[in-house]
């Protein structure tokens, strides 16, 4: 499928203009002039290291639950769940980082992945990535023998008034993965990894959070159910002009959406093993590195999810989107000069007989649970090797929909060779 055209743009002269908000279609058109750019930025930071325990921490925080001191800061210290994938946890609110230790899958003396630091959106707007990377770099270095970046991944969002997700936004949302849900009320996972729910508004999520997801949500709601309204609007309120009523200042009375592109960094490794530049390779394992990079990202999100407003053309608010927002100014962008792709690791030449164990054992398992294959299917496209799944059968000739049917058949075969018995 060729790729959407955007729509020409014209000035309100109604003269062709790059930057211009009417947009054009035959006999239509579509009026943005309304719409309010309030933000763009990065909203979360997450960091990983891999490196060696320090054995006196770990001493310290086996033995002790409450306020300790690491790297000049006071943080609240505690165990948290296996779902997260570490064990301990130091958080400081007040400064914006949360720092998850010690790998669950991990012996405590090997070197590995553990440690993930999470900045908040307050901590990442006050201080350049480079600054930003300094601090967590140093932190680091209190938790781990020679560290080295595990990848990094980020969330880029954009705020606006004067628009708002039209009710058919799903079905003119193309986009590869399977993944979309809608929401009357949002769970939304906010730093300190804390779930806020409430109970008005809309939200859209599309995609999978081991992979690239769009969300689109309204900001103003969310934000004050987490108590986060009277900083949100301090920045929504930096471009306004205090001296007049003027039609781009932030209005306290309208709704913001935020449109926000999440990047797991398992998707940003694969940038960063795909992307060149000048045809030499671009690597980037850090966010420092990442940053002059941030618009690309942004760009490949809005054409991997792309929101139509006709077969062929994407709708205008995509168009703006794409071509009038910078995601950060701290550092330049190289954009221009790079060739954004992701290197995917694919099944050719592998055997694939750990593919079709696995993928066996599945089966047998959801017969013994009484899956249906709809839940079966879900269950598998969670695995986050699950794109290499599909790539085997894919290489062996299968469509899609043949190995969909070969699964079901499998199930099917289950339940009547063993019925009750399994």
């Amino acid at each position: 499928m060729a790729k959407p055209q955007h729509l020409p743009r014209h000035n309100l002269e109604l003269a062709p203009d790059a930057k211009g908000r009417l947009f054009f279609d035959k006999n239509q058109f579509c009026d943005l002039s309304e719409v309010n750019i309030l933000h763009s930025g990065v909203d979360t930071v997450r960091q990983l290291y891999r490196g060696y325990l320090k054995t006196d921490l770990m001493e310290r925080l086996e033995d002790y639950s409450g306020f300790m001191m690491l790297g000049g800061y006071e943080w609240v210290a505690g165990r948290i769940g296996r779902d997260s994938g570490y064990q301990y946890k130091l958080q400081n609110a007040d400064l914006g980082l949360i720092l998850l230790i010690k790998n669950f899958n991990v012996k405590i003396d090997n070197n590995g992945p553990h440690l993930k630091i999470e900045a908040s959106p307050h901590l990442i707007d006050e201080h350049t990535p480079y600054e930003l990377q300094g601090i967590m770099n140093d932190l680091a270095n209190e938790v781990l023998d020679d560290f080295d970046f595990n990848q990094s991944a980020v969330h880029i969002a954009v705020d606006v008034q004067g628009w708002e997700p039209p009710s058919d936004i799903v079905a003119r949302m193309h986009c590869r993965s399977n993944h979309v849900r809608q929401f009357d009320s949002m769970d939304s996972i906010e730093f300190a990894s804390h779930s806020a729910t409430y109970n008005r508004g809309q939200s859209y999520l599309f995609g999978t959070a081991s992979g690239v997801q769009l969300a689109i949500y309204n900001k103003s709601i969310q934000a004050k159910a987490v108590d986060k309204l009277d900083y949100w609007e301090s920045v929504w309120k930096r471009q306004d002009n205090p001296f007049e009523d003027a039609p781009y200042n932030y209005d306290p009375e309208k709704p913001v959406w935020r449109i926000e592109l999440r990047y797991h960094h398992s998707v940003v490794q694969q940038f960063s093993e795909g992307t060149t530049m000048a045809g030499q390779p671009v690597v980037f394992k850090s966010y420092a590195g990442l940053a002059p990079h941030l618009d690309g990202l942004w760009k490949y999100g809005l054409d991997s999810f792309k929101f139509l407003h006709r077969p062929g053309f994407f709708h205008p608010f995509w168009t703006l989107l794409a071509q009038d927002v910078k995601v950060q100014t701290q550092v330049k962008s190289l954009l221009e000069k790079t060739d954004y792709k992701r290197y995917y690791k694919t099944s050719t030449g592998f055997s694939g007989k750990n593919i079709e164990l696995l993928l066996g054992n599945a089966i047998s398992l959801a017969a013994r649970e009484r899956l249906t294959i709809a839940q079966l299917l879900n269950a598998l496209q969670t695995l986050p090797f699950w794109p290499t799944i599909k790539n085997f059968y894919q290489d062996k000739g299968m469509s899609q929909g043949e190995f969909y049917h070969h699964i079901e058949k499998l199930l099917k075969e289950r339940y009547l060779r063993w019925g009750k018995a399994i």
